[in-house]
């Protein structure tokens, strides 16, 4: 086992957590928002403000209601035991946990799995703390080098706790390196999707099961559209409508990836306070008879059983 706060690479399958099959899984969304998420401030406090979407966010149980993207994948095994995997912890992780985890009888988080290194996904670090402080000993991180280094800039008394500073206790933390190949985080097996996230940036999605999951893309190449086909469920971005972006997909874009790939089901993440959850998702209905797809905007705290 890695020593907390120490890199170590381990894209080895060899790893497992027993002979215990899973006899239940499920994928929990802990949010479906861009990195501002949604409600905007700005859209709350302006006297001119005409958007629809940031003040019904506000109305409890309202899908318009968008913290930044992330994913629980939960394993109930024959033996009782449940693994807890969670992509990403951005900037409202926390708040995501206060309100899902008791829902979804979270006590552990068994292994966090990175897709890239901006603040929507890692933002969320400090408060690790919490779980490694209180319910658990460590928390391993599966990342690729190139967001170690970005994390060792932004955390760096993460990485080594030695730098720490104050009285509180920080987050026990182990690192563990990947690059493309597949890997095992507690027992479950994960292929790395790489994806371009803007020209110049690459950004990991994750496949499991019959579950491909691309949470910040804007062109996915043929290769790894390869990894995806014959996947149930496809969850993509889709940042917003008709108005193109450097860094993620509009939902146009998001539609044709969704043709070109042919999950069986697409859900998309990652909106904007553009996106009307309820009409939005009617007008998306319409394409199940015109074309024969099966897409629809997640929200947060929406769960879908699964095979792994």
């Amino acid at each position: 086992m890695p020593i907390s706060g120490t890199p170590k690479n381990n894209s080895s399958l060899d790893s497992d957590v027993g002979a215990n099959s899973v006899a239940k899984a499920r994928i929990v969304f802990l949010g479906t928002g861009t990195s501002e998420g949604v409600p905007r401030v700005s859209c709350l406090t302006s006297p001119d403000s005409n958007c629809p979407v940031c003040p019904d966010a506000l109305k409890p149980g309202s899908p318009n209601r968008r913290r930044n993207t992330s994913l629980l994948i939960q394993r109930e095994f024959d033996d009782g035991r449940k693994s807890n995997i969670v992509i990403d912890a951005g900037k409202f992780f926390y708040e995501s946990a206060i309100q899902l985890f008791p829902k979804f009888d979270v006590r552990t988080i068994d292994a966090l799995v990175i897709t890239h290194s901006h603040a929507d996904a890692v933002g969320g670090f400090d408060d690790l703390r919490d779980w490694t402080n209180n319910a658990q000993e460590s928390l391993p991180i599966y990342l690729r080098e190139v967001d170690l280094q970005v994390v060792e800039q932004l955390f760096y008394y993460l990485v080594d706790r030695s730098k720490q500073t104050g009285g509180g206790g920080v987050a026990k933390l182990n690192f563990e390196t990947i690059d493309s190949s597949p890997f095992r985080a507690d027992g479950l097996e994960l292929t790395p999707l790489p994806v371009e996230h803007g020209k110049n940036w690459e950004c990991f999605g994750y496949r499991f099961g019959d579950v491909s999951y691309i949470s910040d893309a804007s062109h996915i190449s043929e290769e790894t559209a390869e990894l995806i086909r014959g996947s149930e469920i496809l969850v993509v971005d889709a940042l917003r409508p008709a108005r193109t972006h450097g860094t993620h997909f509009t939902v146009e874009q998001a539609i044709d990836q969704a043709l070109r790939l042919g999950a069986e089901r697409t859900l998309l993440v990652d909106a904007t306070h553009d996106i009307d959850h309820v009409p939005v998702n009617t007008e998306l209905a319409k394409l199940k008879d015109s074309e024969g797809l099966d897409i629809q905007y997640a929200y947060d705290g929406l769960d879908i059983e699964v095979e792994l």
